[in-house]
Formats: C-alpha cells, sequence, structure tokens
C-alpha cells in the first residue's frame, strides 16, 4: 500500500531496474509492490510494469514508468548522511560505478539522472562551526572536491 505521502520519481521504464539498485545499496531500502499496467498507456502496453512501490532509506517512494518526457535533475535529491570515510566510498562508489557520474561538493547522479549528496556528517559539523573562520575553511574545502575527504574537510576545518 502506498504511504500517505509519497516521493513520486519519474523514469523512462526503468523504475524497477533503480528501485532494485536502491534497495542493493542503501540500508533500510526494500522493493515493495510492482504493479503492472492494466492497459496500453502513452508511454507503455498493457502488462508492462506501470509503478513499483519502494523505499529508500526509509523514505517511502513511487517509481512511476512514465516515458521520456521528463528527466531528473538536480532540483531534486536525496541527501544521504555518512558517518565515517568508508560508508561514504561505498555509497559515492555504488553509485558512480553504476553507470553514474560524479560532480561537485558530494553530489553525484546515478544512471537513471537522479542525483545524489552523499553528505558525511562530519563535512556538516564543519561548515556549522560555531568558529566562522573554521568553517569557511572547511566549506572552502568542499568547493574543491567531487566525492568528500573526511580528512582533507577536517584539517581544513583545523586550520
Amino acid at each position: 500500500m502506498v504511504s500517505k505521502n509519497t516521493i513520486c520519481l519519474w523514469y523512462d521504464g526503468t523504475a524497477l531496474d533503480a528501485a532494485q539498485f536502491y534497495a542493493q545499496t542503501f540500508p533500510d531500502s526494500a522493493v515493495g509492490a510492482i504493479n503492472h499496467a492494466p492497459g496500453d498507456y502513452p508511454a507503455g502496453q498493457q502488462g508492462d510494469v506501470l509503478t513499483v512501490e519502494f523505499t529508500v532509506i526509509g523514505i517511502p517512494c513511487l517509481g512511476l514508468n512514465a516515458g521520456p518526457a521528463f528527466r531528473h535533475n538536480e532540483a531534486f535529491s536525496f541527501q544521504v548522511a555518512t558517518d565515517d570515510q568508508a560508508e561514504t566510498d561505498r555509497l559515492w562508489n555504488a553509485i558512480v560505478s553504476n553507470g553514474g557520474r560524479e560532480s561537485a561538493c558530494g553530489w553525484c547522479k546515478d544512471k537513471w539522472g537522479l542525483s545524489w549528496q552523499i553528505t558525511p556528517r562530519a563535512l556538516t559539523d564543519a561548515i556549522a562551526d560555531p568558529d566562522r573562520a573554521a568553517a569557511k575553511r572547511a566549506f572552502e574545502a568542499m568547493m574543491q572536491m567531487g566525492k568528500i575527504d573526511i580528512a582533507a574537510i577536517e584539517a581544513a576545518r583545523r586550520g
């Protein structure tokens, strides 16, 4: 059953593939109901996978196979707080090595065009440092990075 508040993500026939990747990659993630089209529709035919219910890190989502009319962009992203460099590396590398691509400041895109912010808690803490000079140094270091390097952020924070 679809949750009362669900994020609907538009796919061009690849919702099930995406949902399965997310379920394999992220903790507290799973594929739920797979619903097939009861009749032909503009982006597909009767019997095609129409929607896929899934969760990503506990967030209920619905993948809608609605055709090529709309593409994902950076206006929507999942921000994933990571606890250490190993988790940061694992998630970032899983997304990028599965047909995704790197971006800047901890952002990357999966092969379906969905944006992810793989954000170590150490970065969030550093840029919120009450010592504004330390926060600025950490922020400036982040602005030079693709995948976040926690040791470099902490070194910049310390000065």
